[in-house]
Order: C-alpha cells, then structure tokens, then sequence
C-alpha cells in the first residue's frame, strides 16, 4: 500500500500504557487513526497503538464518541483498553469503558487453566487462546468466537469474504479485501488492503438502523513498519 502524504495533528486519541505494559521495547509502533462518523455526522475518533515488547505485542486503544441533537450531547461513549497479545492469543485485558454514564470494566488475564476473566457478566475460565474484536490483527477473520471488550460477552461469529473493493484512507484510494463479520449486534464490513491486509476501516450497525463508519486517517504500512501519516484540507 503506497500512499504519499505529509503529516497531520491526529484527532484521535493516544492511550495510556498500564503498569503491565512499561517494558515496552522501543521499536516503531504502528497505529490506526480513524475519524467515526454516525451516518455521515462526525462524532469522534478512535486510535490503536501497536508496539513490540520482546515476543509479546501491547495494543492500546482509546474511543470518543459524541453524538448531538440540537447542540445537546444526546449520546457519550467513553473507551479505554489496553491488551498483551503472543502468538495471536490474549495474555490479558483491561478494558474501562462509559457507556452514556453507564460504567463497564472487562479484567482478564492467562491463567493455568485458560483465560480467567472478570467482567459485569460475572467471573468466567475461558479457552487459553482468546482474541477480542482485534480488527488490526487478521488472524480474526478465522476465529469463530471473539470476546468483546466493552460487555466482557464470549461471541459466536461468522466470517464471509466478500471481494475486492476501493476504500479510501486519508483522502486516497487503496485497493481492498472486503469482509463481512457477523456477530451479535449485527454485521460488520471490514475492508483490508489487498497488498499486505492493513486494517483499513470498518461500518458497523447503531442503534435505529443507523451505521457507524471508520473514516482511516492514519494507518501502518506494514511492509516498512512505518506509518503512513496523511494531511487533511
């Protein structure tokens, strides 16, 4: 994926490494910016930050989602997750996350008898090897059951290829993958660059029969492991 671009302030978020994560080497971390819109309206951002720590990967992930109705904040959503993943299994979670003042938290980690995880759910042993929604990592689109990080619920899901397609990244054109992922809220349609299968975007279904999208402003270039920065008009 080649994309020529100069560098933006980013509008979504940095996120902060927990205590577990502080051994971080320092190698050139990956990340996804992405602007989300509710049908077309702007109401936040969502970043990931990737990095390396030995064998392990960490992932921090921070979600700011305002929506308005006459210039009053109808909808907030608040969400911070920092995953340890190796060998695309989850070491451990922690996720926070408010819900238009509703507070979740989702706690886990590996343990001898699989993945031991605490959530409003309630406390559950799962299989050692389990993956989140983790759009960055491909290796999802063969799992058939991903944990959610914001209800701490073990999902069945589906994975339908559904062809080649354009999508656009900061503005520009890139050749993609489209994937439709089937869970419990609904469908989702992922789109991965054909060149090395980058995360790209995402539209997933709201509330209403509205669609939530995931406008790329920043995302990594795998092959040379640096980031493709774009600028906005």
């Amino acid at each position: 994926m080649k994309i020529n671009r100069t560098t933006i302030a980013s509008t979504l978020v940095a996120c902060t490494i927990t205590s577990g994560a502080n051994a971080v080497d320092e190698l050139p971390q990956k990340q996804w910016q992405f602007d989300v819109a509710l049908d077309g309206k702007p109401i936040g951002f969502h970043t990931f930050e990737l990095q390396q720590d030995g064998p392990k990967q960490v992932l921090t992930t921070e979600a700011s989602f305002d929506v308005k109705f006459l210039f009053v904040t109808a909808f907030r959503y608040r969400h911070q997750n920092t995953e340890i993943w190796n060998d695309d299994c989850l070491l451990s979670i922690d996720a926070s996350t408010d819900s238009n003042g509703k507070q979740l938290e989702v706690r886990g980690e590996i343990g001898d008898g699989g993945f031991d995880l605490r959530s409003a759910e309630g406390s559950e042993v799962l299989p050692s090897c389990v993956q989140t929604f983790a759009y960055w990592n491909p290796a999802v689109l063969e799992s058939a059951r991903l944990l959610n990080s914001q209800t701490g619920v073990y999902e069945d899901v589906t994975v339908t290829f559904e062809g080649p397609d354009q999508v656009s990244v900061a503005g520009e054109p890139v050749d993609a993958f489209r994937y439709r992922l089937s869970a419990k809220a609904g469908d989702i349609t992922l789109w991965y660059s054909s060149e090395d299968k980058t995360w790209l975007g995402l539209e997933a279904p709201a509330k209403g029969g509205r669609k939530i999208r995931y406008q790329a402003v920043v995302v990594p270039d795998m092959e040379s492991s640096q980031q493709i920065v774009a600028s906005r008009n």
